[in-house]
């Protein structure tokens, strides 16, 4: 039913195994895994445009706080009114409240796509042999029993944590230990957990001028996010590859993101003018004294 996805993962990360297979050889547990780490680093590569008009959306969106809080406080009983607003505001500043969104849609659906992938290498309930003799997507049957042989470092790139023994003995050639599975994935679980808190500490909004409940879930998601990664990666199956994916993937948004923001903080700060409701208050007189008229005033001081 994915196919249309499944056949473009595959397709971009058998080039790369070719290329490295071509230097370290075919079945080489490393020309593997540095497939999956240039599928990631290709993905990053298409998303660099969406990722700069995030961040400098995000320059302007904490430079427009003040208006934006006092658009909240005008409008908080009409919330049609509140966005239109806020999207007229956004407007007339050149920033989008939804840009960098296409960046999510664009990993999620990869995401799900190589973990099907990976998967699909070493289907449950067949021998070596059968797995090997099945093409998956891109991948021929000789690369399939190739990618079920290769190592990293004594496990099975297609191997998880909590895999039953009878599936991590259908992978061919030497007997896999368990051992040598938990001896990749735990620092990988927990090196891919540390690259995702700080890719998302580097890259939080700001929460303060956000709605309260929002600014608290912000707040949150850098240590929620890698909780969840690290979880994921001990207690269900995930694949070793899928963890390599994360983790080369939140360190390449992580340079992304000090590269972006150094080009940034070579054009100058957004200009931002004052929301109305300061500049009415800054003109109201003190309570008790007479208004002056703003031509008065001026006579006055001449």
């Amino acid at each position: 039913m994915l196919d249309f996805l499944y056949y473009p993962v595959s397709f971009v990360m058998r080039l790369w195994h070719e290329l490295f297979g071509a230097l370290l050889g075919p079945a080489s547990g490393l020309a593997w895994a540095l497939s999956v780490v240039f599928l990631v680093l290709t993905v990053r590569a298409l998303l660099v445009r969406p990722a700069w008009s995030r961040m400098r959306s995000a320059r302007i969106t904490r430079a427009l706080g003040p208006q934006l809080t006092a658009l909240r406080e005008k409008h908080r009983h009409d919330s049609r009114r509140l966005a239109e607003a806020t999207a007229a505001l956004h407007r007339e500043h050149g920033s989008s409240p939804v840009a960098g969104l296409g960046t999510a849609l664009l990993q999620i659906p990869v995401f799900v796509a190589l973990l099907h992938v990976l998967r699909s290498f070493n289907r449950p309930g067949l021998s070596f042999e059968q797995n090997a003799a099945i093409a998956n997507y891109a991948f021929g049957p000789d690369q399939v029993a190739s990618f079920l042989q290769a190592r990293l470092f004594g496990a099975p790139l297609s191997a998880w944590l909590t895999m039953p023994a009878d599936q991590l003995a259908s992978f061919g050639g030497a007997p896999v230990a368990a051992g040598a599975v938990a001896a990749v994935v735990v620092p990988l679980a927990v090196l891919a957990a540390v690259c995702t808190h700080l890719s998302m500490r580097f890259a939080r909004v700001d929460p303060s001028g956000q709605p309260a409940g929002v600014g608290r879930v912000l707040a949150a998601m850098p240590w929620v996010a890698p909780l969840g990664v690290l979880v994921g990666g001990l207690f269900f199956p995930v694949p070793i590859a899928l963890l390599l994916y994360w983790m080369t993937g939140s360190l390449a948004t992580l340079v992304q993101q000090l590269v972006i923001t150094r080009l940034l903080d070579r054009r100058p700060a957004p200009v931002v003018a004052a929301p109305a409701p300061a500049r009415a208050r800054a003109r109201a007189p003190r309570p008790g004294a007479k208004p002056v008229r703003p031509g008065k005033a001026g006579a006055a001081r001449r």
